[in-house]
């Protein structure tokens, strides 16, 4: 890999000649701008002023313009005595836990190769140093003009340098929370739990950009002459009105992703409960209990009458009798249907009943007659 700084790492009174390389590279598709009537390419170029005509990149040179618009030129020599350290060194200024550093702050990553021989050892002491205390170093360097913040860190056996921005950088997030009181209930932080839990984690050597391999077909397609392929239809979306049915959603639809059960019933997207009027599931029992209660007290009511009858002579006293009786008899009757369910013992019953409230009518005299 070509290197694109050349200098060294001040560690206190160890100097470590070292090379700069870049660590990332960019796979994006860029593109050209194009005239569209002829597909002529547009083309900048770089034309002074005062001479009016184009300049290759060997006349080009750097300078300050001053406020007042005076140009003030700055040579390669001049930059290489800037009077800091830091002008061909990466100089540590500290050590720190990992996690004192703000992600926001990274930017570029560099590789850091030993400059030849005489740095193997320097550079093997310093990366050792790091495995064991478990830090990361803070240094300044300047690069392209100017001075910079980076962070060094090992990755494998290399030393890596990531370019920090000056905390005056990054700005704070003021206004870009809500600003609004809101409510998070336990069970929406459950799910939200399980929806974390069930996305699990993921090797990024298995991520890839897909609009890039996208973008490829489409290339590839109009360079063939043949038709770009159709974007997918997008997916149908509803509304969602309520928030706990999106999470139980999306817990489902992560677990089916993965080839787990989905488990438990299906999660409907619906509007957020305002209140509930339907009938207590007991009253509902209630009122079959009351039903089959009803219904059993009428079943018997044939065997009454035709009890009543069996014995002319007492015809109004056993009616009467059985009248008076019709609610015990009734509870008695279903009690017992209740428990058996059989209405033929239920009619035994009613009998047995009805005779022994016509007792007192044996004593009339029609009852002696018959005897």
């Amino acid at each position: 890999m070509r290197s694109i700084w050349n200098g060294a790492i001040s560690f206190g009174l160890v100097s470590i000649p070292i090379k700069l390389v870049n660590a990332t590279e960019n796979h994006a598709i860029s593109f050209r701008q194009i005239h569209t009537e002829d597909n002529g390419r547009i083309r900048y170029r770089k034309v002074c002023e005062l001479e009016e005509r184009e300049v290759g990149q060997a006349e080009i040179g750097k300078a300050y313009e001053d406020a007042d618009g005076t140009i003030i030129p700055i040579t390669d020599e001049d930059l290489s005595h800037l009077p800091i350290p830091t002008a061909r060194t990466i100089e540590i200024v500290a050590f720190v836990p990992a996690d004192r550093i703000d992600p926001l702050q990274m930017g570029s990553a560099y590789y850091l190769a030993a400059g030849g021989a005489p740095a193997a050892k320097p550079y093997a002491l310093l990366r050792e140093a790091f495995k064991r205390s478990n830090k990361v170093a803070i240094a300044k360097f300047a690069l392209r003009g100017r001075e910079r913040l980076g962070m060094l860190r090992v990755v494998g056996e290399a030393i890596v340098m990531h370019g920090l921005l000056w905390p005056d950088e990054v700005r704070t997030p003021e206004g870009v929370a809500p600003d609004t009181d809101v409510t998070i209930r336990d069970k929406e932080l459950d799910l939200a739990d399980a929806l974390m839990d069930t996305l699990g984690e993921v090797d990024l050597d298995d991520l890839h950009d897909e609009y890039r391999e996208a973008l490829e077909e489409v290339i590839a397609a109009k360079a063939s002459g043949e038709a770009p392929p159709e974007a997918p239809a997008p997916a149908a979306g509803g509304q969602v009105l309520d928030l706990m049915a999106a999470l139980e959603n999306s817990v489902r639809a992560a677990r089916e992703s993965r080839g787990a059960p989905a488990g438990g019933g299906e999660a409907e997207v619906r509007p957020l409960p305002r209140g509930r009027t339907a009938p207590k599931e007991t009253g509902g029992k209630k009122s079959t209990s009351t039903t089959k209660k009803t219904a059993a007290a009428r079943k018997p009511t044939p065997a009454r009458k035709s009890t009543s009858k069996a014995t002319p002579g007492t015809k109004k006293t056993t009616t009467a009798k059985t009248t008076t009786a019709k609610s015990a008899t009734a509870k008695s009757t279903t009690a017992k249907t209740g428990a058996t369910g059989n209405p033929a013992k239920s009619t035994a019953v009613t009998k047995k009943t009805t005779t022994a409230k016509a007792t007192p009518a044996k004593k009339t005299p029609s009852r002696k007659r018959s005897a």
